[in-house]
C-alpha cells in the first residue's frame, strides 16, 4: 500500500548529448541515506520526482540513489517496490549491511552516482523538494560550487515542529560555529539539505572525520578552506513526520568536541 495508483509525474531519467550545439544536459544524482524510513520514503520520492518533473527542473535529467543501512523496519523492501513503480533508472539502490555512518553513506552512493551536480538531502520530509529549483537558480545565478540551504536567513527560512529549547540550541550551535570557524556565507553549518558541483563532493568526503551532526558542518567548513564558492538558500525546515529524533547531552558534547577540533585543525 506504499505505492497508490494515483497518476505519476513524467520523469527524465539520465541521457546525454551527442551533439554539442545542441543544450548541455544537467545530470543530477540525489543521494538519500536511508534508516527506518519505511513510511517516509514513498512520499519524499514522490516530490522529488514530482520536483524534477515540473517547472524550470523539468529539462533537468536524474537519478535517486537510495543508500539504506540494514533498517529493521524493512526500509529497502519499500525502496524496490518503488524502484519497480518509478524504474531502475531513477531509483536506484545501494544497500548496505549495517548502520555505518553518515559519511561513508554518502561515500557509498558516491561511487555510484553518475551526475555532475549531488543534492544530499534527508529521507524524512524535513526538506521539501520544492526547494530545489531555488538551489539551482542559485548555482546558476552565481556559478558557485556549493549550495547549501539555511534555516536563519534574514527574511527566508525557518523551522516548524521543533520545541523553543531545540531552536535555541540549534542557534546556539550555529552561532558558536560562526565565531570559531569563520565559514564565509554560511549560516547554517548544521543543516543537511545541499547541492554540491560533484568534483567538491569527491575531493572532501576524504577529508572528513567528524560524525553526527558535526559532519555537516565539518563538509562546508573544509569546502570553504579549499577555496570553492559557497552560497546559500533560505528553505523551510520540518520536523520529521514519522519516527524519532534524536538530540541528547551526548550530540551536544559531540558537536561541541568536534567544534574545538575544527577550530585547531581547519
Amino acid at each position: 500500500t506504499c505505492c497508490a495508483s494515483s497518476p505519476l509525474p513524467m520523469a527524465m531519467a539520465f541521457m546525454s548529448s551527442s551533439d554539442p550545439k545542441s543544450t548541455p544536459v544537467i545530470n543530477v544524482s540525489v543521494l538519500l541515506p536511508t534508516y527506518n524510513e519505511r513510511s517516509n520514503l514513498p512520499v519524499i520520492i514522490y516530490l522529488l520526482v514530482e520536483a524534477f518533473s515540473s517547472g524550470s527542473l523539468s529539462g533537468v535529467s536524474f537519478e535517486i540513489i537510495i543508500v539504506d543501512d540494514a533498517s529493521p523496519d524493512n526500509t529497502l523492501e519499500v525502496a524496490r517496490l518503488l524502484q519497480n513503480l518509478y524504474g531502475p533508472e531513477i531509483i536506484r539502490l545501494r544497500p548496505r549491511p549495517g548502520k555505518l555512518g553518515l559519511g561513508t553513506a554518502y561515500a557509498h552512493g558516491l561511487q555510484s552516482a553518475r551526475g555532475e551536480w549531488i543534492v544530499l538531502m534527508d529521507a524524512d520530509l524535513s526538506h521539501h523538494p520544492k526547494f530545489l529549483k531555488d538551489f539551482f537558480d542559485k548555482q546558476k545565478n552565481t556559478n558557485a560550487d556549493v549550495v547549501t540551504g539555511t534555516r536563519y536567513a534574514a527574511g527566508g527560512g525557518g523551522v516548524a515542529g521543533w520545541s523553543w529549547t531545540r531552536k535555541c540550541v540549534s542557534r546556539i550551535a550555529n552561532a558558536l560555529a560562526q565565531v570559531l570557524l569563520a565559514p564565509g556565507e554560511a549560516s547554517d553549518l548544521t543543516g543537511a539539505y545541499r547541492l554540491y558541483r560533484r568534483e567538491v563532493l569527491e575531493r572532501v568526503v576524504p577529508l572528513v572525520n567528524s560524525k553526527g551532526y558535526t559532519f555537516q558542518m565539518e563538509m562546508i567548513v573544509r569546502a570553504s578552506r579549499l577555496g570553492y564558492v559557497v552560497k546559500e538558500v533560505p528553505i523551510a525546515f520540518v520536523d520529521r513526520l514519522y519516527g524519532e529524533s534524536k538530540l541528547g547531552a551526548s550530540e551536544i558534547a559531540e558537536y561541541l568536541r568536534g567544534l574545538v577540533r575544527l577550530f585547531f585543525t581547519t
